[in-house]
């Protein structure tokens, strides 16, 4: 199955997105990632305000097969948690790259993710699995 990834989106090894708009970043977890998880049936985040570090975790997503952590792209504070799929996780497959977002983060430096993905370089790495 082909799933879509946005061009204005990098994409991480570990499957998770980001959308840098200036300093503020959009985090989440690609369709791809979703898929392979299967039903997922809870999301832990960490709270508006915390600091996450690139390449360090920032949470985990648990699903009937697995529990994954979720991993950062950038550094930088938390200024939005998706409270809307903590509590309903299961709505992730919905909308990833929509209403299905994670956390927002006021980024210390943009060019975090410079070694990210683009869509096409991940689309390749992940669609022959």
């Amino acid at each position: 199955m082909a799933f879509e990834y946005p061009e204005d989106l990098k994409y991480l090894d570990s499957h998770e997105y980001v959308r840098l708009e200036g300093e503020n970043a959009t985090i989440g977890i690609s369709a791809f990632a979703i898929d392979q998880l299967g039903d997922i049936v809870f999301l832990e985040l960490p709270g508006v305000g915390d600091r996450i570090t690139k390449g360090e975790t920032f949470g985990t997503v648990e699903s009937v097969k697995a529990v994954e952590d979720l991993n950062s792209p950038v550094t930088g504070t938390v200024t939005e948690c998706n409270d809307a799929m903590v509590d309903a996780p299961e709505n992730l497959a919905d909308e990833p790259y929509g209403k299905g977002w994670l956390i927002k983060v006021k980024v210390e430096n943009p060019g975090d993710i410079d070694d990210a993905m683009s869509a096409a370089e991940y689309s390749s790495k992940v669609e022959g699995k």
